[in-house]
Parts: C-alpha cells; structure tokens; sequence
C-alpha cells in the first residue's frame, strides 16, 4: 500500500474527471496509420439517474467490422448512444426505489406477498445480497425504511433531520435476511423492510450500458454516470484514457493525479456526494445501518479501479469501503481479486494499492 501526504491543511475528496488530453496529442485516428490529429468524439449528455450523465463515441465498426472514427459514421455512432441512454432509462424504471411502478417499490409496497419482477431486477437483488453479506449488514440493500427518512435535495433552507422516533424505528427493519428470492419472484418477509439498490443500481447500469455500445460495435468510448466512469477500449489508436482525481473543494479545476485506464471501470463513493448543513454541521448520505444516521468514517473519497463489466461490483464496494474506513477497507480490498484502490482520508493523506497506478 502506497501513502502518499499532501502538505498544507487542504482536505481533497476524488471526482472521476476525463481529461481533455484528446485535445493536446497527436494520435492516430480509429484503425488509421500514420500521425494526425486525434478525432472528436460523438458525444450526448442526459440527465438521468440522479446525476449528469455522458456518453463520448471516439471509434466504431462499420458494416463490414472496420474500425471507424465515430464521426465518419455519426449515424450509427448517435443510434448507438441513444439505445444506451433508452437502455438506462429502461432500467432506472425497474430499479429506482422513488419511481411508484418500479419492480423495487412493488416489491416494497407488497405487505410481504411474492412480487413477480423482471430478470434485471432479480439479477441485481442476487449481487446486492452478495455484498450485504460480504460487509455483514455494514451495506445493506433493505436500507430503504432508513433513506426515505432523509432528503438531501431540501431547497436551501428547508433542510432538517429525520425524526429520531421514526429512524430508529426503521433501523430496526434494516436486514437483508428479510429478502427472498425464488426465481423471477421476491418477496421481503419483514413487511416494514425496504429496499433501496443506490448503493450498486448505478454501476449496474453502467455495466449494461456497455455491454450495449459494444454490441452496437463501439470499440472507443467513455461512459461517465457522474462519479461511475467505464472506458471501453482506449484512446484512438493505442493510448490509455486518462482519468484525472481532482480536488474539488475547490472549482473542480485542481487536479491532484491521474490513472491511466483501458478497458476499465472506475467508481467513487465520497461523503462529499450528496449532503446537509444543518446548524453548522455537515451529514452525509453515507448512512450506518444500525441508527440511520450518518456513517464515522476516516475517509473523505474511496476510487476503486477494476476491468469493465464489473462496475456493479465496485460501486458496492467502494460504499463499503467508506463504511468501513481505510484499515478495514484496504484490507478488504486487498482480498478482491482485480480491484485496485484509491483511499483520500478526512486529513488529506491519499492511501494507494499498488497496482492503482496512481500518479501525481
């Protein structure tokens, strides 16, 4: 494990930035010889999933399986991009614990009784339970009694902490033993249980994203969920994308290293994400599962680093590893296969594992 101090009192959290290098290199064009600028990717930004998200298109196969700048065949490019974005939306139905006609909220709202679902949602509530076991209830997908209590989007304010009474008592139903499983149905034998998959939806998504654009024959590109980043392939024609780790207590201008990534997926799970003030005190939504208050925690930010397809998995676990703070989180990683990690603690020591490649 690499310890890396940062002088001075600044404390950093890590947002997953794609930098613009693109611009500043001269590379090969998609499956071209020879040097010549680099090509603009096509690009569309939605807001979805609670956050800014962006697709970037840099190459993609023609007809007869050629590698193609995306904007020789922006057609087929924007199509692409466009059954990702519907694929999204398509899920963040079926998986959103806010959406009425949700899977997760018929299930919720099912008193108990076998709810039938879709075999996404099965898929994910099987992956959810595997990493509430893995953190012994630390993260726990049936933590939803607990999240409707809190509002971090309160207009300026309006904000206010849940209710003492009614937290501790959705605490008590937090469990992830109250999920069942049978087939393509489930069922929450705690009928004041509920579930709430923002812990892992969103990496999920992005896997499926991907698994999308590549079918499509993308085999370039970015996909930024805000704070989920997935790379397919790298740079035109050889390079590594370059992901930068950010300081952005400040303008989101201060870059304080970088990881070099190709085929990757990289996810953060930071304090800093979503908050309350409230005379003068910070809460985040990192939420213990036992009071229903916010997690202590000697971390500000966790990045984990893992090959695509597995951004379900790192998004759990980087919550996990928050929860659970730098000694147990680094250790816990270090028992996964593949993953790499990117600790910023409270006093702004960043902790490393060796294979991150991590450069200041």
């Amino acid at each position: 494990m690499k310890r890396i101090h940062i002088p001075g009192n600044c404390r950093f959290k890590i947002v997953i930035l794609l930098v613009s290098v693109l611009l500043l290199l001269q590379l090969s064009g998609c499956g071209k010889s020879g040097t010549e600028a680099s090509p603009d990717p096509v690009s569309r930004e939605e807001y979805l999933l609670d956050t800014i998200c962006t697709v970037s298109v840099y190459c993609i196969e023609d007809e007869s399986g050629e590698t193609k700048d995306a904007a020789e065949l922006s057609d087929k490019a924007n199509s692409a991009i466009e059954n990702a974005f519907d694929l999204c939306r398509e899920l963040e139905d079926k998986l959103s614990r806010t959406r009425k006609e949700s899977d997760i909220s018929r299930i919720n709202e099912a008193d108990g009784e076998w709810t039938e679902v879709s075999g996404d949602t099965i898929e994910l509530l099987k992956k959810g339970l595997k990493y509430s076991e893995l953190s012994v209830g630390d993260f726990d997908i049936t933590v939803g009694g607990i999240t409707e209590q809190w509002d971090f989007h309160a207009a300026e304010g309006e904000e206010k902490l849940p209710d003492k009474k009614n937290l501790a008592e959705a605490a008590k139903h937090v469990g992830y033993g109250n999920l069942e499983i049978d087939g393509n149905k489930a069922r929450l034998v705690d009928r004041e249980a509920k579930i709430d998959l923002g812990g892992i939806a969103k990496g999920y998504i992005g896997d499926r994203m991907t698994e999308s654009l590549e079918n499509a024959g993308v085999t370039s590109a970015i996909i930024n969920l805000g704070g989920n980043v997935i790379c397919i392939g790298g740079k035109p024609v050889s390079d590594d994308f370059v992901i930068g780790v950010e300081a952005p207590f400040s303008d989101r201008s201060e870059i304080i290293g970088k990881v070099k990534a190709r085929d990757k997926t990289m996810v953060t799970s930071g304090v800093y994400e979503r908050k309350l003030e409230i005379d003068g005190k910070i809460y985040h939504h990192i939420l213990d599962t036992k009071t229903g208050m916010p997690v202590e925690t000697d971390l500000d930010s966790v990045t984990l680093i893992a090959d695509k397809g597995r951004s379900a998995d790192i998004d759990a676990l980087s919550t996990i590893c928050l929860i659970k703070g730098a000694d147990e989180g680094m250790k816990l990683i270090k028992e996964q296969e593949g993953v790499e990690a990117v600790f910023v603690k409270s006093g702004g020591e960043i902790l490393t594992t060796d294979g991150a490649g991590f450069e200041k």
